[in-house]
């Protein structure tokens, strides 16, 4: 590897070493451009210091993923490809991240290969590296693919930490020190018995990081929100969801805000915050089986929507039935070494297998209409217009009142 030449000073980690060649590929502008792509979306509107872009969360994951390699003791042309695909696992995200992601056919990663294999970008990795490898890492595929794409993955360490420390959010404290030194590499990452105590904490964070921040509210209102006018933009071709690599958020702002229509307005109730309200809600544990909710077909909820406002003469286009994200949480399936047996960390832990359980406290179905609609829908029943779940035959009631406080 060159000679380390310069430092980027970094909030959450401090001092980041890049050597010459990666200098050359921050400056290219596929990696440039994430520097105008917030994190967290609109979540800026719920807790104003929310700035932060994917180009930092990008050298934290190269960071963080050079630190893993150390300890792994990685090879060191391994650990420059580690480090390169830590820096690049986001190049093809869309404007605003993962709020856009739910609109498009394309997946970010699929958009990352085509901006690692087929663009200028490209052409400066293949002096170095092979690009199918680094485009294996960001997938999680091969032997170094868990330290960026895993159960317990580097990716997923810096996000938490990081949006927890620009939101103000105190959940996403994590011991990454402990994890890393505990941590080794076979088909994939396995942590030793002695940072289980530390994984739990991370696992923690990051079930209370949901409800506080990813899964705000208001987060999903907006996100509701933007999502339609993106599909009223694709379907209108005034946006192709193949180009989205190129744009980012100021360019999706500027063209909502000059086209007509439904999309400017939308674009008008976000800037002035105008947002839709919850008519309706509905908490996904009131069901024996929760898992099912998340399963309701998006054209089975354009049916619901459609039949809504047809029955209580609303404006189409502003009644949204939203489903929340699932919680996966897949760090529960990371494997723990105890003697020379390996056990899931669910397995281990009781507070990660309670956590397995609670997951499904806080999400909830919800109809979002505009505040002047509020009266007219007050005596909805979504069960009505969708096939729900059979209710359980008990109800905690306590993490409801908790939901609450969120």
């Amino acid at each position: 590897m060159s000679v380390n030449k310069k430092f980027i000073r970094d909030s959450v980690h401090g001092n980041l070493p890049l050597n010459e060649f990666e200098v050359e590929v921050l400056d290219y502008p596929q990696v440039q451009r994430l520097r105008r792509i917030k994190q967290l979306g609109f979540i800026s509107l719920i807790y104003p210091g929310a700035n932060h872009s994917r180009f930092e969360h990008s050298i934290g994951t190269m960071h963080l993923a050079s630190k893993l390699a150390d300890q792994l003791e990685l090879e060191e042309d391994d650990k420059e490809l580690v480090r390169i695909a830590g820096l690049l696992h986001d190049a093809g995200h869309g404007p605003f991240s993962h709020v856009s992601e739910a609109v498009f056919d394309v997946p970010h990663e699929e958009l990352t290969g085509y901006v690692i294999e087929k663009t200028s970008l490209g052409d400066k990795l293949s002096e170095r590296f092979d690009t199918d490898d680094i485009i294996d890492i960001i997938n999680g595929k091969g032997r170094l693919g868990p330290i960026i794409s895993g159960e317990l993955d580097m990716d997923r360490m810096d996000y938490l930490i990081r949006d927890s420390h620009y939101t103000g959010v105190a959940y996403g404290v994590i011991d990454t020190e402990r994890i890393i030194s505990n941590l080794r590499l076979e088909r994939e990452l396995i942590l030793d018995i002695k940072g289980v105590q530390a994984a739990e904490s991370a696992l923690a964070a990051r079930y209370l990081m949901y409800p506080s921040v990813y899964q705000h509210h208001t987060t999903r209102i907006i996100n509701a929100m933007f999502r339609r006018c993106l599909r009223y933009m694709i379907n209108e071709k005034i946006l192709d969801q193949k180009e989205m690599y190129k744009y980012d958020d100021a360019d999706i702002i500027s063209m909502c805000r000059q086209s007509e229509g439904f999309s400017k307005e939308i674009m008008e109730r976000i800037d002035n915050r105008n947002l839709l309200k919850r008519a309706k809600t509905q908490r996904v544990n009131e069901f024996a089986e929760p898992e099912k909710i998340f399963k309701i077909e998006k054209k089975t909820l354009l049916k619901a929507e459609e039949e809504i406002s047809e029955d209580f003469r609303l404006d189409r286009n502003y009644v949204i039935l939203n489903l929340p994200e699932y919680p996966s949480f897949d760090e529960m399936k990371t494997l723990v070494s105890l003697g020379d047996k390996l056990y899931h960390l669910n397995e281990i832990s009781s507070i990660v297998g309670a956590l397995s359980s609670a997951r499904f406290n806080s999400p909830d179905i919800c109809l979002y209409v505009p505040k002047e609609d509020l009266d007219k829908i007050k005596r909805i029943k979504l069960e009505n217009y969708i096939d729900l779940p059979e209710k359980a035959n008990k109800f905690d009631t306590i993490h409801t009142d908790q939901a609450r406080l969120f």
